[in-house]
């Protein structure tokens, strides 16, 4: 394995010319509904692809395929996880963003610490080791998914703040205002 330097287009080239390639030729004016959709068409595509001839290899790059093989190492015993991780604290709004989209947490867990796990398929939220939610991911822009059970407890917390009332509502501390000129050293 070759680790590239970081800002060093020249040795990269090789990579993003590919991206370019797939982003100019695959790409360009398609649209996917999924994951699965886009593995589909681009399975359909490759098929396509790999029987032209291509110009730096001089043959179809199906006829490498064995070879490319045949140098790759195995893969490890046990996989490595490459879910995309944050660590943060939950907000009042209980909803944690990824991308575009808005995924609901439950309040018994706001202010606290929490570390979002992402993957192709779902979005898992833990606090202090344990699970908090799992969400399915969504592929869809700017989308909100709420749990339901996350969304009654919500409501439940607001009505009861919202019939919280004070004994006497006309009654109001008053202070001694001379306590200000001592703070400043007015007095």
């Amino acid at each position: 394995m070759i680790v590239l330097r970081p800002r060093d287009p020249e040795a990269k080239d090789v990579v993003e010319r590919h991206n370019g390639y797939l982003e100019t030729s695959f790409l360009l004016g398609r649209r996917f509904s999924s994951p699965a959709d886009f593995n589909a068409q681009f399975t359909e595509w490759l098929k396509r692809a790999n029987r032209r001839i291509h110009a730096m290899l001089r043959c179809q790059p199906v006829e490498r395929f064995e070879e490319d093989r045949a140098a790759m190492m195995p893969l490890p015993p046990v996989l490595p996880d490459v879910a995309w991780r944050h660590s943060l604290r939950l907000g009042l709004d209980h909803y944690v963003r990824v991308g575009t989209r808005e995924y609901s947490v439950h309040q018994k867990v706001v202010g606290r610490r929490i570390e979002v796990a992402v993957t192709t398929q779902e979005v898992v939220v833990t606090c202090a080791g344990e699970a908090v939610v799992y969400h399915p991911r969504s592929w869809a822009k700017n989308r909100t998914v709420t749990d339901p059970l996350h969304d009654l407890a919500r409501r439940e917390l607001i009505d009861q703040h919202r019939f919280v009332v004070a004994d006497d509502p006309d009654e109001v501390e008053v202070r001694d205002l001379s306590v200000y000129d001592r703070a400043t050293g007015v007095a």
